[in-house]
């Protein structure tokens, strides 16, 4: 099936939007093929303040409604708990919060942007999406995440090189307890950074330490910056420690 097969059958939906590059370029191929799509976007402690920021100026960009939704993420005692299953609770909070919106709206069919190069299996996310009857256009029509990145620069959307961003909530070793200064610190340290010129960097918290995590791109930046990153980060944290393992850059 084509994309434009897949909203030939659906004329009409709801979409989950996070501001990412999949769920941009969902939106963007629900219009270039005649769907009348309306985007949700959910506001949490656990995305970062950018996320909504790049979610309204795609959403104005391409001329597609756009309603924000507020949810007490740390409401949802699982969540809050950051167990091993914390994100299949998470997803299933966000998405059900969109699902009674969207049929408030009277859309009865709910899209997310999730790619085929996205690995289902069991993971606790994606079997939320199952157990609520959300469909998956990119994956069902076999786009890989390589395809959404070409076809968006194309299309000419700037999300096409945005890497792909885990919320706040992974900055926390699962199995400590979220709070929201947590994920203040993590999001302020990583604004700072993002500052200072790094992309795709993590700061996991550690306590009162923070756990830098850059590129291989970046290592040299990060040793050659030490002291002002210090400097940056010492009102958030007591301790900066910088991981020698570089990340795997996201895609």
């Amino acid at each position: 099936m084509t994309l434009e097969q897949f909203f030939t059958e659906v004329p009409e939906a709801a979409a989950a939007f996070s501001g990412g590059a999949d769920s941009a370029f969902l939106l963007w191929a629900a219009k270039e093929y005649g769907c009348r799509i309306h985007a949700y976007y959910v506001k949490t402690d656990f995305q970062p303040a950018f996320e909504l920021e790049d979610a309204n100026r795609l959403a104005g960009m391409l001329g597609i409604p756009l309603t924000v939704l507020e949810l007490d993420i740390l409401s949802v005692r699982e969540a809050e708990e950051n167990g091993q299953e914390r994100c299949y609770y998470c997803k299933k909070a966000i998405f059900s919060r969109i699902l009674g919106a969207a049929e408030t709206d009277g859309f009865h069919v709910l899209l997310d942007g999730t790619n085929a190069s996205d690995e289902a299996g069991d993971r606790p996310g994606m079997r939320a999406l199952r157990e609520l009857q959300v469909r998956s256009p990119l994956r069902e029509c076999g786009i890989t995440k390589a395809r959404v990145r070409e076809r968006s620069r194309q299309a000419g959307l700037f999300t096409w090189d945005k890497p792909a961003y885990a919320c706040l909530a992974t900055r926390i070793a699962t199995g400590t307890k979220i709070c929201r200064e947590d994920l203040r610190r993590a999001e302020q340290a990583e604004r700072l950074l993002a500052g200072m010129g790094f992309s795709d960097c993590r700061v996991r918290l550690r306590g009162k330490e923070a756990l830098l995590q850059v590129t291989e791109a970046q290592m040299c930046l990060a040793v050659e910056r030490r002291t002002e990153i210090c400097e940056k980060l010492r009102p958030v944290f007591e301790t900066v420690v910088l991981d020698l393992a570089a990340r795997e850059p996201s895609v």
